[in-house]
């Protein structure tokens, strides 16, 4: 087992807590990195887990786990945990993980799962939709798709990430978030290869040759796997194809790390906005 077999990665520190009385990490614990992964498994996939079992009309639910210890952890060790589906039976699930410590493997495992009905925990087969997303994913494509358009054919969508995002999550008052921009604006959506939507955001015209970015949101289970990124770039290239040479954006504080790497550069000084401190960051296109 090799880092190249794996294309999702989880990194982690290990914790004093974690260690045992012979100063490695005790066994039990490496089904927990595992576990601790899942979830950015699930994010590499641009499926938000909960909803997406519910779409598929299921659940996984784990039949057989097993780990083969090579080589032990230590206190303040930086691993890399890989994890990739390698077989999709009937109703099964194999997937195999590896924990690295920059090269070298410490553990493999290899951990069985049912799919199975929620109600009555009986297996059933596999849906064909999540046997092609994991094909999909561990052949290197694209677990998701921007869609750019206008608000008569994205508005739900858009509005359904945007609500629960901006005014279940946050506390923003409907009022302010719906406004009559929507109409001219140009908006983008992803979705996932269920056809849900993950992210979205809105491209108006702030000046001429000068777009506004905004009402960039993400589902938050979601949140850190490069969907927002995948958006913001569709916005820029909604600006760039209209001829804007700049974009600006009036950024949540808390989003402003998020936006800078990706290029943009403050400008002027915060303020407050339906209670959340935001500032403006520009990019040249």
């Amino acid at each position: 087992m090799q880092r190249t077999d794996f294309r999702c990665f989880h990194r982690l520190r290990v914790r004093w807590a974690e260690v045992d009385m012979q100063k490695i990490v005790f066994n039990a614990h490496y089904l927990m990195y595992i576990d601790t992964a899942m979830m950015d498994y699930w994010r590499a996939l641009a499926l938000p887990y909960e909803a997406s079992m519910v779409a598929l009309g299921g659940d996984i639910y784990v039949k057989k786990a097993t780990l083969e210890y090579h080589a032990s952890a230590q206190l303040e060790d930086l691993l890399d945990i890989g994890l990739r589906c390698a077989r999709v039976g009937n109703s099964s699930l194999l997937l195999q993980a590896g924990i690295f410590r920059g090269e070298q493997l410490l553990v493999s495992g290899e951990l069985v799962y049912v799919f199975a009905d929620p109600a009555t925990q009986t297996s059933r087969p596999v849906p064909e939709a999540l046997r092609a997303i994991f094909a999909a994913y561990e052949a290197g494509d694209a677990m998701a798709h921007a869609h750019c358009g206008a608000w008569d054919a994205l508005g739900p969508d858009a509005a359904r990430v945007r609500h629960a995002v901006f005014i279940q999550e946050q506390g923003i008052p409907a009022d302010i978030e719906v406004d009559e921009l929507d109409a001219t604006a140009v908006h983008v959506v992803l979705r996932n290869r269920l056809g849900m939507p993950v992210a979205t955001g809105r491209l108006l015209q702030h000046a001429p040759g000068e777009g506004r970015i905004g009402r960039m949101a993400v589902e938050r289970a979601l949140r850190g796997g490069g969907w927002g990124r995948q958006v913001l770039r569709a916005l820029e290239d909604a600006a760039r194809a209209r001829g804007d040479q700049r974009v600006l954006l009036h950024a949540q504080v808390q989003a402003r790390a998020f936006y800078e790497r990706a290029g943009y550069r403050i400008h002027g000084e915060p303020w407050m906005e339906a209670g959340i401190p935001h500032i403006t960051m520009q990019r040249a296109l």
